[in-house]
């Protein structure tokens, strides 16, 4: 099958063409028929199949006649990410660049001026994540009454982000007699929950197996420890043949360790997370995009908000806690027809997690034995990499007498395994030393019972003992020590407290 037999218009055909794309991909061919017909769509597809195109190529038609009104958009795209949202925005850039058709995007991280000024001007489409949408909704910049098409993308996602309430709430705004196109990987319980309630007699598309990983990945495992997890991945990076790739982390904060740890050792890496602010973000997916840097370290932020046409591999630094995920991750390569490698790196802590992503694709996934070369000498010395580790190494140095007692433990280990000496010489050694000369101070304190002069006495050296501070309570000019507080007795303690007449 070919575009001109889906029924597109020929300026849309045209754009097609221009991208460089001959033939329809099977949800294409399936999905775009029924939208031009107006009928409501409910979508299964897996990532990197073209389901983006789906819905924005027959939409251009659709909005080709019309015109929008000022803050009345005539159709809504909700994306779960920014990156997805600017993604599906340059979708509608590329294919309506022959159509007269306004649009506007709204994100977080952006200003509301200029975001409020296309909307004022009107706009046929409008693209939208759900926090940003309600800020604008509900500072009166924005009326939904005039929504003819609405787009739910990826809905397992939204619910994993816990952006479900919202989107009910934006569906409840918007008129009911209206065209919706509700698209998901997966269908978890809450996701078919929310199908039933938006989709009206919807035509059931599905291109693949939910949760199937695409045949031109190769995939593969690397069995590591956590200590030398970003030594391994080095290693694998440097004997694979990795023309650019995403390397996914399951936390923010080791986004930036792990970016900062490759550019020490040479490597174009850079980081990618929510954390970010969004002019940061996107110029580092730019430098991406443009090949300023090939390795990009993200959090799931990014697992299905990059489209990179040709990307070569895939590395999970970290298995991902979610079985869905790991499909998200690795479809990132392998995309139109070309083949890619995803490459996880897994530790013995990783089991639960592995069997729940083999039991989902109902495969199992080969090991990577055989890597060439020795892995190479670690630059840095390689912190823990998990949390439980962290914590657990400074509780060990706090019981051991802290981190200063740490160190100097560790010196004198290895002076003794730098020394020379047997352990007999040491010991002769030793008993040929001098014996020390004890100072006043080494001297142990004198019992509670005991008076300077016993001491004195019994000691009968030529040096003078200290003068014990004299008790608040002493009588006849006698002397007694204050036990446990040493030499140092703060001064109100040795005023001689005056008896009254009474006592």
């Amino acid at each position: 099958m070919t575009f001109e037999e889906l029924g597109l218009s020929p300026e849309v055909l045209q754009a097609v063409t221009d991208a460089g794309y001959k033939e329809p991909t099977p949800i294409q061919a399936q999905a775009i028929p029924y939208v031009l017909m107006g009928r409501d769509i409910l979508g299964s597809a897996q990532t990197g199949t073209g389901k983006t195109a789906s819905f924005t190529l027959p939409m251009i038609d659709i909005l080709a006649s019309g015109r929008a009104k000022a803050r009345m958009p005539r159709s809504l795209i909700i994306e779960p990410t920014r990156e997805l949202a600017q993604q599906v925005a340059k979708n509608f850039e590329t294919y309506g660049k022959y159509n007269k058709l306004t649009m506007a995007l709204l994100i977080g991280g952006e200003s509301f001026g200029p975001q409020m000024q296309k909307l004022d001007r009107g706009v046929d489409v409008l693209i939208a994540t759900p926090g940003r949408l309600l800020d604008h909704f509900e500072r009166g910049g924005i009326l939904l009454n005039d929504v003819k098409i609405l787009v739910i993308d990826e809905a397992d996602r939204m619910l994993d982000m816990g952006f479900i309430p919202d989107v009910e709430k934006i569906a409840s705004i918007i008129p009911k007699i209206r065209q919706t196109l509700f698209f998901s990987a997966t269908f978890p319980p809450e996701v078919k929950r929310l199908a039933d309630a938006f989709l009206m007699n919807p035509k059931e598309i599905a291109v693949a197996a939910p949760s199937s990983t695409a045949d031109t990945v190769e995939a593969f495992l690397v069995k590591t420890s956590a200590r030398m997890k970003r030594e391994t991945l080095r290693h694998v990076i440097g004997s694979e043949q990795v023309q650019n790739a995403l390397i996914f982390c399951n936390r923010k904060r080791d986004v930036d360790v792990l970016a900062t740890s490759l550019r020490r050792h040479g490597f174009k890496a850079a980081g990618l997370h929510g954390d970010m602010a969004q002019a940061q973000r996107t110029a580092t997916l730019q430098s991406f995009r443009d090949g300023e840097i090939n390795l990009l370290v993200a959090t799931d932020v990014a697992g299905r908000g990059i489209d990179i046409r040709g990307l070569s591999h895939v590395f999970n630094f970290d298995v991902p806690f979610h079985a869905e995920d790991y499909v998200h991750r690795i479809g990132r390569t392998g995309r139109a027809g070309l083949s890619g490698r995803a490459i996880t790196l897994t530790t013995s802590d990783d089991g639960k997690f592995l069997d729940a992503i083999q039991s989902l694709i109902k495969k199992q996934i080969p090991v990577l034995d055989a890597i060439p070369g020795e892995p190479e000498a670690a630059a840095e010395p390689e912190a823990p990499h998990a949390e439980g580790e962290a914590e657990s190494g400074r509780g060990r140095g706090r019981e051991r007498g802290g981190r200063g007692r740490g160190r100097t433990d560790h010196r004198r280990h290895a002076q003794r395994e730098n020394s020379p000496e047997t352990p007999r010489e040491i010991v002769a050694r030793e008993q040929q030393a001098p014996a020390r000369e004890v100072t006043p101070s080494e001297q142990p304190a004198p019992s509670r019972d005991v008076t300077p002069r016993e001491v004195t006495a019994r000691e009968a050296t030529p040096r003078e003992v200290p003068t014990p501070p004299r008790a608040a309570n002493s009588q006849n000019g006698d002397r007694k020590v204050v036990v446990g507080l040493g030499d140092h007795v703060p001064a109100f303690l040795q005023r001689p407290v005056r008896r009254s007449a009474a006592s």
